[in-house]
């Protein structure tokens, strides 16, 4: 019942944003089209549902070589890969609205695991691995509320990007994805759309720790550049 239920609650969410967004999306695509390397849309190979790959669709944000050049599937803060817009694009999450096309086809669900590149799910812990997919990923998450702000914490630590990533960055998102799979429900996924846009208005708001209070804590080395 809880996965028909999703999957309406996806579609009807997914068509009211295309048809509210739509006045905002089409200046964007001109704009894009018009700036930059005149591309509007990318697609990228990410991990599925079932550890399935499939084609995430975004808007263009960076170069075209990006991914073979300086930290590759990382984005430093000032990164000189990401193109004029897309520093507003990506600060917004603006550049993540297509993919409410990956949503209508059902390679995705509004609420779910992010879908990562195979570069950065290899930094996942076979556990994890076996485990995180075993639902959906999703246009949002638990781990893109409480990671809005990833790339500023490469700044605030003195562990190379690489190796930061790895060691602190990736265990905690898998077992904030965990704990979502352990607690989602429609309820759990409706907090989780709401603390979307909070975040977005509010960046330093905390909400989202009085809504799930019993969110696995972060490792010490997360908590001393967040606190930086």
């Amino acid at each position: 019942m809880y996965a028909l239920v999703k999957r309406i609650v996806d579609l009807v969410v997914a068509a009211v944003a295309l048809i509210v967004l739509l006045p905002l999306l089409l200046p964007i695509m001109n704009i894009l089209k018009l700036t930059g390397e005149r591309e509007v849309f990318y697609t990228q190979e990410r991990i599925g549902l079932k550890n399935k790959r499939f084609g995430i669709l975004k808007f263009v944000t960076m170069m075209k070589n990006s991914p073979n050049m300086g930290t590759r599937s990382i984005t430093m803060p000032n990164d000189p890969r990401v193109l004029p817009i897309g520093r507003f694009l990506r600060k917004t999450k603006i550049n993540e609205l297509p993919q409410i096309f990956n949503v209508l086809s059902g390679e995705m669900s509004i609420v779910g695991p992010r879908p990562l590149v195979q570069e950065t799910f290899e930094a996942y812990s076979a556990d994890i691995q076996d485990k995180i997919y075993n639902c959906k990923p999703g246009l949002t998450g638990i781990g893109s509320i409480l990671f809005r702000d990833e790339e500023s914490l490469f700044k605030k630590t003195s562990l190379e990007p690489a190796a930061f990533y790895r060691e602190c960055i990736s265990p905690y998102k898998g077992a904030l994805e965990l704990w979502y799979q352990e607690h989602r429900s429609i309820l759990t996924d409706f907090k989780i759309m709401f603390l979307t846009a909070w975040v977005i208005l509010f960046p330093k708001s905390q909400l989202v720790h009085r809504l799930f209070p019993e969110l696995p804590k972060p490792n010490a080395e997360l908590v001393a550049a967040r606190a930086e």
